[in-house]
């Protein structure tokens, strides 16, 4: 059976059901699959399977406490009927590149890929482990997990869950997405501060020995990346996208190729480094990012410094200093030193910065990438996407396309497409055809006149929708929030 381990104290072991169930480890480190040698995916199998069997041959070698009947239900569960793509994704050409569409699902984002399976895996698990426990998920988002979280969640039996977003670090949709979900086990909560704040608030409940001690009949559990089993269900669209390729002749059988990966928690293009070790002929994954560039500098010096300006940025999902999953990285460069990144996780806190001795530093530079992009050359990517490759893409996906067109080697490059460019319709539609409108209401269907593309119906109907959330909190109110939340759980 595979093992799982604290990055913070490999001596707490456990198997994937209690790894997904607790979320993230009491010591405050993640978990992460001990051993992956054992494990390598038969391309060709993978050639002649659709995304649901896909799903279940990857996710049954990972997660192997699981019955391979229990993952196939649960990927059954997640996928059919709910993407707009009857394979989940889509890959299609854009210019020189190749475009991996992930925003198919139900809330128009990447996340829904992973989060529409991470109810039925963790139910899946609980059946096994504390019965008589109700389970609170605690998430922080950034924009897009929040509504992927809540409408993944929404009305599951003995569940609840809150999620804390940025008052002032998402985009007007992506409020307005979460602040109109309904179901009865859901909450939403604005935090006066960044990404960062609202994540540091949800891992310092999870490190707080005192609610774990007397709010002992609930199980907090998360539905961000930092939860292994929101992680690893990313894995399977690297090898979809491949297997694609292969199949429609664009490229050779164990070709190699690179990936381009817009990313701020460092947990999409995690995954993409494990598809890389069990199998997926990948040569380089290219950690494009915005404005705050703090993963492009740690990827080209080995220094991780989080002592710098802040800025709010047209690609609001990346607007993010400390990346959770690059914790994970590190633990397995080191050869699994849990000291060594307990070190380097304590420097952080205590000094806002970490350097990584030079034998990481080469690990990190023979698979990654940095390549960063300003807001200039953000918006100037969405134009020349649109004017001379014909293709309509978001901000994030942006920032990919402007590294993978500065990233050229004898490889070809899959970029990320990670949102529909709907859910940010002022800055597309201000970056390609130079007009701004600032009610987003408006300029959804200006971008549509104007680009000839269809709208996600779950877009479309957004602001018919009432408002159903419309709580502000500050950061050092979190605390006693969540208590007074488990309390009610607890009763």
């Amino acid at each position: 059976m595979r093992l799982f381990v604290s990055t913070r104290n490999k001596e707490n072991v456990v198997c994937s059901k209690e790894a997904i169930i607790q979320g993230l480890a009491k010591d405050g480190g993640l978990y992460t699959p001990r051993e992956l040698n054992d494990i390598k995916i038969d391309l060709n199998k993978c050639l002649d399977f659709n995304y649901h069997q896909l799903a279940t041959y990857i996710l049954s070698k990972i997660f192997d406490d699981f019955t391979k009947e229990e993952i196939r239900i649960c990927v059954s569960n997640a996928y059919t009927n709910s993407f707009k793509k009857d394979d989940v994704i889509a890959v299609t050409k854009i210019g020189k590149d190749f475009l991996l569409e992930l925003y198919h699902g139900p809330t128009s984002a990447f996340k829904d890929v992973a989060l529409t399976i991470l109810p039925h895996l963790l139910s899946a698990a609980y059946k096994d482990y504390n019965k008589n426990k109700k389970i609170y998920i605690l998430t922080a988002t950034s924009g897009d997990t929040g509504k992927a979280a809540l409408e993944a969640f929404k009305d599951v039996k003995n569940t609840y869950i809150t999620v804390f977003y940025p008052k002032d670090g998402v985009s007007e949709i992506q409020k307005r997405q979460m602040n109109t979900t309904k179901g009865n086990n859901v909450d939403v909560v604005s935090v006066a501060g960044n990404f960062d704040d609202c994540q540091k608030l949800v891992k310092t409940i999870y490190e707080d020995s005192e609610i774990h001690e007397i709010y002992k009949n609930v199980q907090l559990s998360s539905a961000n990346s930092i939860n292994i089993g929101r992680l690893i269900p990313q894995v399977v669209y690297y090898f979809k996208a491949y297997s694609s390729l292969v199949k429609d002749k664009s490229i050779k059988f164990a070709e190699k190729v690179n990936f381009i990966v817009p990313t701020g928690n460092f947990g999409d293009i995690l995954a993409g480094y494990i598809a890389k070790l069990i199998g997926c002929p990948i040569n380089k994954l290219v950690c494009a990012s915005n404005k705050n560039s703090v993963l492009v500098d740690f990827i080209n010096t080995g220094i991780y410094d989080i002592n710098r300006k802040f800025y709010n940025t047209m690609s609001p999902s990346m607007d993010i200093l400390i990346s959770s999953n690059l914790e994970r990285l590190l633990f397995m460069l080191s050869n699994f030193d849990d000291k060594k990144i307990k070190q380097y996780m304590d420097d952080l806190k205590t000094k806002g910065r970490y350097e990584i001795d030079k034998e990481m530093l080469n690990k990190l530079q023979q698979s990654f990438v940095g390549i960063y992009a300003s807001e200039i050359e953000c918006s100037k990517a969405m134009y020349r996407a649109f004017h001379e490759d014909n293709r309509l893409i978001d901000p994030h996906t942006a920032i990919a396309y402007h590294a993978s067109n500065k990233y050229m080697d004898n490889y070809k490059n899959i970029i990320l497409a990670t949102a529909s460019p709907f859910k940010f319709p002022n800055s597309v539609l201000s970056s390609i055809f130079d007009k701004f409108v600032k009610d987003e209401k408006i300029a959804i269907g200006e971008l549509a006149q104007l680009s000839k593309e269809e709208v996600p119906s779950n877009l479309k109907e957004i602001y018919k929708l009432e408002i159903l959330h419309d709580k502000t909190i500050n950061i050092d109110e979190g605390r006693n929030y969540v208590i007074e939340r488990i309390k009610e759980l607890n009763d």
